[in-house]
């Protein structure tokens, strides 16, 4: 039997991949990967690890391999995300203790669980509204979140801990609403662009037709030398504040 054990593979590219399975170059970010795992909610499974060209039962951080992956979840893999043992990963929220402290007593973001239920919120908004973006959150029920623009994501989410957080735009297609622009702008949770399949359940979800991807994308880390927040550009880890290299993969701790 597979020990019980948490894993967390970094899709570093996809070498090839079908309706049902996908070869993949991987890193190994978090746990221990072992054959036979369950990756996003049952979805994929770890079906081969392999190394210089032999098979191995596991792989830990920080290395790398090349695996299989076979299962529905195959169609939602892409270069640079995580997929997790443990489902979706989540964000809490790490920003200035202001907006926290706010959000006790704000109305959390409009929950859209299907598509009644976001023809009624945009019946709500004035039309002038749609001009600019909403924010949402994705909670950690995977549900989408809708609030003004001028919200907090922290009040939007109730303070809790989310699937990813950032702005997301409408335009009319035919007369019918859809996403012409979405992102994972948000310095409250700072999400990775990881979070991308989170953000497509839940539009899916909803029934609001989506990009195949986020539009404008994110690489946030905060500095560990002077804890200023970075937006990471063109894979360059190092802080503009303060010339330390920023971490890899960490991010700040949250305060839910």
């Amino acid at each position: 039997m597979i020990p019980v054990t948490r894993g967390e593979l970094h899709i570093i590219g996809v070498e090839s991949a079908d309706t049902r399975v996908a070869v993949c170059v991987v890193r190994c970010v978090g746990g221990v990967a072992r054959t036979g795992q369950a990756y996003e909610a049952g979805s994929l499974v770890l079906d081969r690890i392999e190394k210089f060209g032999y098979g191995l039962d596991a792989v830990d951080p920080p290395h790398s391999a090349k695996v299989r992956l076979v299962g529905e979840g195959v169609a939602r893999i892409l270069a640079r995300t995580v997929i997790s043992t443990d489902g979706p990963r989540r964000s809490t929220y790490g920003g200035p203790p202001e907006p926290w402290r706010a959000a006790e007593d704000a109305p959390g973001g409009r929950i859209v669980r299907g598509r009644d239920d976001f023809e009624a919120w945009a019946a709500e908004q004035d039309p002038g509204d749609f001009a600019e973006p909403f924010t949402y959150v994705v909670d950690g029920d995977g549900f989408l979140r809708l609030a003004p623009r001028r919200s907090e994501h922290v009040a939007c989410a109730g303070r809790a801990s989310v699937r990813a957080a950032g702005e997301v735009a409408f335009g009319r297609a035919g007369g019918r609403l859809e996403v012409v622009e979405v992102s994972n702008q948000s310095t409250g949770y700072c999400p990775d662009p990881d979070c991308w399949p989170s953000v497509a359940a839940a539009l899916d979800g909803a029934g609001i037709p989506r990009p195949a991807r986020f539009t404008h994308e994110f690489l946030f880390r905060h500095c560990t030398g002077c804890t200023a927040l970075n937006v990471v550009r063109e894979e360059h880890f190092v802080c503009v504040f303060c010339g330390e290299d920023l971490p890899g993969a960490a991010r700040p701790p949250g305060l839910s």
